[in-house]
């Protein structure tokens, strides 16, 4: 898989397709994982500040990890 599209050189439409190919949802909780890895939300809604441009993929991906170390 290639690295996320950067803010400045994509549109909603190219970042919000990049998380639906990084992270589809199989439908099978317990062997996929992304679930809980997104506190419960779909990857949209998890990576929203990245779709929508206020902020970098990693910085978003950096928040889940930590929010999941703290619990």
């Amino acid at each position: 898989m290639s690295d996320a599209p950067k803010i400045e050189n994509s549109t909603i439409e190219e970042r919000r397709a990049y998380i639906k190919e990084r992270f589809p949802c199989i439908a099978d909780c317990d062997l996929c994982g992304l679930c809980r890895v997104f506190h419960g939300k779909d990857s949209e809604a998890a990576y929203a500040d990245y779709i929508d441009g206020s902020r970098e993929f990693l910085e978003v991906s950096a928040d889940l990890y930590d929010n999941g170390e703290k619990t």
